[in-house]
């Protein structure tokens, strides 16, 4: 079951991603991603095909995304959500497709420092003799050996990124020490220290109380809007992002649609993509989306946020 909150759809088309040289799924919508004009994209994505064994993981996926743009990635496990990031970040390989940056002028470079990249959550031992700044410092010279001498250049950046996410109040705290909610932040400032073009996010309100996961909102709105870093992230629980989202990638069955979501969340998009019957419910601002498949002749009941 996926739980998304907002506004009754418009009914407006979305877009269904098909592989090269396949037909589109039949969801009677147009086949092209929109995409956003006037202004070259950060990243594109063109037709990723990536496949583990005999599964299809990603089937020909296709995004373009603009400076300061918010997109979330939604779907069930195993839909290719976290592999989607490794491919951006270079990690895997695709087995067709391109991943390029042409807004990045990197001359066939890696991106380097230019993605900044924030994983799942981890738990640090309360014990860890490591403070908040310097955890955020790591995203500077985190890959040298030894330590770091003084550097006030360095100690500005590192400042910088903690105030952008919120966080100067415990910057000299013990991580060990800290809430989920003030982890988070300083994951965010150490992917920001480096000042990339490109932030990824994987499941950056995993874990987290909603009163941590509406200010980690609050830190994606912020940097997006006013540092115009685009955002891609990946997340299972979709209704506290929704305010701050531009547009939703809904993967399935190595499938997508994109657009915002009152073009996307809806029966007939959906219902392309999972190959059954969905339905999308309203409840008091609230949109749950419930499907039934049917496997091996049993019907077995899917959930996810």
């Amino acid at each position: 079951m996926s739980h998304l909150e907002g506004s009754a759809p418009d009914l407006a088309g979305a877009a269904i991603a098909p592989a090269p040289g396949r037909p589109a799924p039949d969801a009677g919508v147009v086949e092209d991603a929109p995409r956003p004009s006037g202004q070259t994209a950060v990243m594109e994505l063109d037709a990723i095909v990536v496949t583990f064994g005999n599964r299809r993981v990603l089937d020909g996926i296709s995004l373009r995304v603009a400076a300061g743009e918010v997109v979330g990635v939604i779907g069930p496990n195993g839909a290719g959500k976290s592999t989607l990031l490794k491919v951006i970040l270079g990690v895997i390989a695709p087995e067709s497709g391109r991943v390029s940056f042409p807004a990045l002028n990197l001359n066939g470079r890696r991106p380097g420092s230019l993605v900044g990249y924030v994983p799942q959550q981890f738990a640090p031992d309360p014990d860890l003799p490591l403070r908040a700044r310097d955890l955020v410092g790591l995203g500077l010279d985190g890959h040298r050996w030894g330590f770091s001498l003084p550097n006030p250049s360095r100690d500005a950046r590192v400042s910088e990124a903690l105030e952008l996410v919120g966080a100067l109040a415990y910057a000299d705290a013990p991580v060990g020490r800290l809430s989920g909610g003030e982890l988070q932040r300083l994951l965010i400032a150490q992917a920001l220290v480096s000042r990339p073009r490109l932030l990824l996010l994987d499941e950056p309100l995993a874990s987290l109380d909603i009163r941590s996961a509406n200010e980690v909102v609050e830190v994606v709105h912020r940097v997006a809007r006013d540092q115009r870093v685009t955002i891609l992230l990946v997340t299972h629980d979709m209704n506290p992002l929704l305010p701050v989202m531009d547009r939703i990638l809904y993967l399935a069955n190595g499938h997508a649609a994109l657009g915002r979501v009152d073009e996307v969340v809806r029966r007939d998009v959906l219902r392309s993509l999972y190959g059954y019957d969905v339905d999308v419910i309203r409840v008091r601002d609230r949109i749950l989306v419930v499907g039934d498949e049917l496997a091996s002749g049993d019907a077995a009941r899917r959930q996810h946020h």
